[in-house]
């Protein structure tokens, strides 16, 4: 792969500065005075498709000859390069056909096809529609656009980075989560280039850390792909190109499980006010990792993106209260008397917490003749309270058990 310099950055914002203005970045109150540093949001969820991924794509697409545009492009994502692909053609005029995995979601599917794309769904999942895409792209001479393997689209990638030296001079960190690797690896071209003294900390999902092992151990590492609901950076295997890149421009990485990226998201939207995807609240994380190091600091957290499917938000909020500890999951027994499960809900109501669901069995084979199991979904005010909620129900029923 051809080599990602500043001056290749430089000229895709040449290019872009024109179609796109710059995305805020934005000082948050709370999380400073929380972590005691200067915390910075790079909010690329205002972008036209709420994603980075619009600033690579469509430079590519800038790039290519007018013979080239007649070919028209083709891409394979599920999601935002999807987007970001079908805005760059709509706004060069050109045709996109993005290839989707047959389980693709409605929603995604919808959005990309109201920006002008064609959508073909083939595969099971990205790497079979990669694939297709690729065997489609040999068949009909479109130009293919990757995600991330590709100088261009890096230095658009790049592009975000030169934003944050212009609003942010004296910035001292940068968190980017890492996926393919042209995210974080355009923006650490620019600040080794510009700013040597920044450090550029990486982050990925544990579910789909290939990345990560192969940066600490400097070599192609296969490590087992589980999914993760970061999709937007799942990404199964490493590249070589990309590994190379990432070492010499980013200083360090972390990952975070599942439970993890779910709080992120809830946090950003009960502290930032922002909704944000799995693989855009993942860069949080780094705020309880080096908080000694951060101390003091101006830190700038690279908020990749927000387009989240809404019934996988809800699943979230409910992962990120249960992790939180403000919502609890309790089957308890009790006696099969008259008016035992009044009882027990007025005890819970006498201890300031919300009933949101109740289930009365009586026919567990486990539980004896005279008891009752109730299973109870209950809304705490956080970890305090859920203890002492627990603590008065073991005192008043028969058995108490925390669900996870």
């Amino acid at each position: 792969m051809e080599k990602v310099t500043l001056a290749s950055v430089k000229r895709a914002q040449d290019v872009l500065k024109h179609i796109l203005p710059f995305s805020p970045l934005v000082r948050n109150e709370w999380l400073s005075k929380t972590y005691h540093c200067d915390v910075f949001l790079k909010l690329e969820t205002a972008q036209p498709i709420g994603s980075f991924k619009i600033r690579g794509a469509t430079y590519k697409i800038s790039q290519l000859t007018e013979a080239e545009r007649k070919k028209g492009v083709i891409a394979a994502s599920a999601g935002n390069h999807a987007q970001g692909v079908a805005w760059g053609s709509q706004y060069y005029k050109t045709n996109a056909l993005i290839v989707m995995p047959e389980t693709a979601p409605l929603m995604k599917i919808h959005n990309t096809q109201v920006l002008g794309a064609t959508v073909h769904l083939e595969g099971e999942n990205y790497e079979q529609s990669y694939q297709a895409a690729l065997r489609i792209a040999t068949e009909t001479g479109r130009i293919y656009v990757h995600a991330f393997h590709d100088p261009l689209v890096i230095s658009g990638q790049g592009t975000a980075a030169l934003e944050v030296l212009e609003q942010c001079p004296d910035v001292d960190y940068v968190v980017c989560s890492i996926g393919g690797g042209g995210w974080i690896g355009g923006a650490g071209v620019v600040f080794r280039e510009l700013k040597p003294s920044v450090r550029v900390i990486g982050c990925q999902a544990s579910n789909a850390d290939s990345m990560v092992k192969s940066y600490q151990s400097k070599q192609i590492v296969e490590a087992k792909y589980k999914g993760t609901f970061a999709d937007g950076i799942a990404v199964q295997k490493a590249n070589p190109d990309m590994l190379n890149l990432l070492n010499e421009v980013v200083d360090e990485v972390f990952e975070a499980d599942e439970d993890e990226i779910a709080m992120s998201v809830l946090r950003l939207m009960e502290q930032a006010k922002i909704v944000v995807e799995g693989s855009g609240a993942i860069v949080l994380g780094a705020l309880d990792r080096y908080q000694k190091e951060f101390q003091g600091k101006k830190v700038v957290l690279m908020v990749s993106g927000g387009n989240i499917d809404m019934n996988l938000l809800s699943r979230i909020i409910d992962r990120g209260l249960m992790k939180s500890g403000r919502k609890i999951h309790l089957k308890v027994q009790i006696s099969d008397r008259p008016g035992s499960l009044s009882k027990l809900t007025a005890l819970i109501g006498s201890l300031k917490a919300n009933i949101l669901q109740a289930t009365h069995d009586r026919s567990e084979m486990s539980i004896k003749f005279d008891e009752t199991e109730v299973e109870l979904m209950l809304e705490t005010r956080g970890p305090e309270h859920s203890t002492e909620v627990i603590t008065a129900l073991e005192k008043h029923c028969i058995r108490v058990q925390l669900m996870k």
